[in-house]
Formats: structure tokens, C-alpha cells, sequence
């Protein structure tokens, strides 16, 4: 790696992060009503309504509300919450655990098999069992979330009654002794993000099995185990990592639907929460997390696939 590529990657991905929490700043004020509206309903004066947003801050000038809240970002200070009084941080960090917990989950089955499909497919790319493997992943990707998730509860929870059709009262860690309530949020979001990463993989695998560097090694009486790890799969993999952050920006968006589905207090049902009562500061603050993740996984793909191909690690 040239010693100027990390500042520059690392310049980049603050410069995203400052552009997105600009944009989430700018749109979630042009969000239609308030949280003045939400609260005080149809039973509201026009003078409540005016009276709160002047107590909420609401009334101040864009500018200032936006200097003020990047101020606050500079302390680590994310606002308070209009709709709660309590800090988005706290807010936020409530929800952190059962997302982590759902996400984690999700990855760990979704690396190895993808992993296994990928090279199973890719090596034997052409087959019948390639191709059934391939409709099939296809098939999945194809049905949105909340459609799927609908179906597997139909069936596993109220036609056979083999697992909860919700988590309703479990969050965070607690998730973790429940294990059949994580069944089936995990498997949509499997379906939903396997088909991108195996698919990658599958790829990868093929051209770099079939590639001048295999064949030769092939030829000097290797094992085809050997060439596979050491020669077809790493050649394989950096595009792959790239593919898996992208993965990861899909299961950020997954985790939305599907936590909202399947009653599960996290980062994705309170972000809908924040947004179904126009609580802004709450918004912005979800916002910010989601952006700031999805940049720092793709700053570290970046960086892992430049590691990986030799042939950037002298440009500049």
C-alpha cells in the first residue's frame, strides 16, 4: 500500500460522512408537520401547536439550528429527543445491542455459506446442480422482506407452530437465550442478502480456477486442494470483500423492515419510530449511525481488496 493511499481513503470516507449529515439535516427538515403537530394531534390549537414549537426550538432559522446541532456533534452530543426529552444517544444505544445481536447472527450464517456456495458453484459452473443453486438464490433475492417474512410466519407460526411469530419483550443479549425467536428474522435477511455474496464468490472462483496461474500450478503436479487455497481462492477473495461491505449496507437496510415485522427494538424500528413522529433530532441521529457505519465498512473493504491485489500496491 502507498503511504498516500490510507489519508486519502480516510479524507474521503470523513468528507461522505460530513456531506450525509448535511443531506439527512436538509431533507428531515423538509419532512410535511412536526413533532408539534404529532403531539399535540388533531385536538390542537393552531396557538398549542405554535406555543410548542417555539418551547421545542422549532421555530428557530435553518441555519441556526443546523450550526447548533454540528456544534453538538463536535462534543459527541447527538440532541435530545423532542418526543422524549431524553438524549438520542441514549436513544440510540437502546436499540444497539438487539441490532448488533440481529446482525451478527446474520453474518455468521451468511459468510460461510455463501462461502460454500460460491465455490461449489463456481467450480462446477455450467452443471445442473450450478444452475439449480443459482435459480433458486435468485428466486429469494427476488421477494422483498416483508413479503417473505409474512410467508414464514404463516407457515412456521401459525400453520405448524414450530417457532414465535415475533420477539415481542426480548431485546438485546436476551435475544441470545431465545434463540428460536432470531430464527426467522434471520433467515429473511439470509435470503434476502445471500444471493449478491454467493453470487460474488461463484465469480470469482470460476475465473480464477480456469486462469494461466492455476492451470500452471496444476501442471508442477499440485493437489487440486492446494490450488484452491492457495491460488484460486485468494485471488478470488478481494473483490468479494468489496461485495461483502455491500452486503453489510443491505442488511442495514434489511434490519428496517425486518424489525419493524418482527417487534424487534432496534436501530431499524426506531429509526421508523423517530420518522413516524417527526422527532428530528432522534432522525438525524439514526441517520448519522447508519451512514457512518456503512462508510467505515466500506473504507475498511477498501482498503482490505487494495491489501489483497497485488497490482495496487505500487500505484499510487
Amino acid at each position: 500500500m502507498t503511504p498516500a493511499y490510507l489519508p486519502r481513503r480516510v479524507t474521503i470516507a470523513v468528507l461522505q460522512v460530513l456531506g450525509v449529515a448535511v443531506a439527512v439535516f436538509a431533507l428531515s427538515a423538509l419532512l410535511p408537520g412536526d413533532t408539534a403537530v404529532v403531539v399535540l394531534g388533531k385536538h390542537g390549537t393552531p396557538e398549542q401547536i405554535e406555543a410548542l414549537r417555539r418551547e421545542l426550538g422549532l421555530d428557530e432559522p435553518f441555519g441556526q439550528r443546523l450550526l447548533e446541532w454540528f456544534t453538538g456533534l463536535l462534543r459527541g452530543d447527538l440532541g435530545t429527543s423532542l418526543l422524549t426529552g431524553a438524549p438520542v444517544t441514549a436513544e440510540i444505544s437502546d436499540g444497539l445491542a438487539t441490532t448488533a445481536v440481529l446482525t451478527a447472527t446474520t453474518l455468521a450464517v451468511i459468510v460461510p455459506l455463501a462461502l460454500a456456495v460460491g465455490v461449489l458453484t463456481g467450480l462446477r459452473q455450467g452443471s445442473p446442480l450450478d444452475r439449480t443453486v443459482n435459480s433458486v438464490i435468485v428466486m429469494l433475492d427476488s421477494i422483498p422482506e416483508f413479503a417473505l417474512g409474512l410467508l414464514l410466519v404463516a407457515l412456521f407460526s401459525l400453520r405448524l407452530g414450530w417457532l414465535p411469530p415475533t420477539a415481542a419483550g426480548l431485546s438485546g443479549t436476551s435475544l441470545i437465550t431465545h434463540p428460536a425467536v432470531l430464527v426467522l428474522p434471520v433467515a429473511v435477511l439470509v435470503c434476502k442478502q445471500l444471493c449478491a455474496l454467493a453470487r460474488q464468490i461463484r465469480i470469482g472462483v470460476a475465473e480464477a480456477n480456469t486462469a494461466e496461474y492455476a492451470r500452471h500450478a496444476r501442471m508442477h503436479g499440485l493437489r487440486e486442494r492446494t490450488v484452491l487455497l492457495r491460488h484460486v481462492l485468494p485471488n478470488a477473495a478481494a473483490p468479494s470483500v468489496q461485495q461483502f461491505a455491500r452486503t453489510v449496507d443491505g442488511l442495514l437496510g434489511g434490519v428496517v423492515v425486518v424489525e419493524a415485522l418482527f417487534a424487534l427494538p432496534g436501530l431499524g424500528s426506531g429509526f421508523v419510530d423517530a420518522v413516524m413522529a417527526r422527532d428530528l433530532p432522534t432522525v438525524q441521529g439514526y441517520a448519522l449511525v447508519f451512514a457512518a457505519t456503512t462508510v467505515t465498512v466500506n473504507l475498511l473493504a477498501d482498503i482490505t481488496a487494495y491489501r489483497l491485489v497485488p497490482r495496487h500496491r505500487g500505484s499510487p
